[in-house]
């Protein structure tokens, strides 16, 4: 089992823009010619931001039409947020605030053994498993666009020790998937 960071970025770094915009991402490629669907198949677990789950609220009827459903994951889903967010009718949610440590556990009993977990976005709440060494990879699908300022990828300084990256992939003219693993630290590193 991992905890993985999937998420594309443009080439200079932000997964969406200021206003949480992902209109840039759709016309870079079919999300069934990347690695994507392999990768959903493996995950037993999501956990995701206010902005990203407001996304899939705002967007319910383009996701509806493109998977069948307004909610496309099967996987219990947690959502941190400080605010109260409306459910989508039929998704396994569990609105949470808080420390990612017991998440991680709940998410890691109700994935099981065999699955992996998913942290869906943002790069703050990716940055907060890292902070508390729970992630293991982090995976980007590198789009062939800049964006010049936005919502940034990982807001977190990774020097000592770096990651090691495990592989690059080419996807269609308009994505390189680069896949990191992020060692173990000491805990007295600085990492911020």
């Amino acid at each position: 089992m991992k905890t993985q960071f999937y998420t594309a970025s443009s080439l200079d770094g932000f997964i969406a823009t200021e206003d949480d915009s992902l209109d840039w991402l759709f016309p870079l490629g079919d999300i069934n010619e990347t690695g994507y669907p392999a990768f959903i198949a493996e995950v037993g677990a999501l956990a995701m931001g206010s902005s990203t789950y407001e996304w899939m609220l705002r967007h319910a009827q383009t996701v509806t039409a493109e998977t069948g459903s307004a909610w496309p994951y099967t996987q219990p889903t947690w959502v941190f947020s400080t605010r109260t967010l409306p459910a989508i009718p039929g998704a396994d949610l569990r609105f949470v605030q808080g420390d990612v440590r017991p998440v991680h556990a709940a998410m890691r009993s109700a994935a099981g053994d065999d699955k992996n977990l998913w942290i869906v976005g943002g790069g703050d709440l990716a940055g907060q498993f890292f902070d508390a060494g729970l992630l293991d990879e982090i995976i980007a699908q590198v789009g062939s666009v800049t964006l010049g300022k936005g919502k940034p990828i990982f807001p977190r300084r990774i020097t000592q020790p770096p990651l090691t990256l495990a592989s690059v992939r080419q996807m269609g003219t308009g994505f390189a998937e680069l896949r990191y693993q992020v060692p173990k630290r000491p805990e007295s590193s600085d990492h911020r």
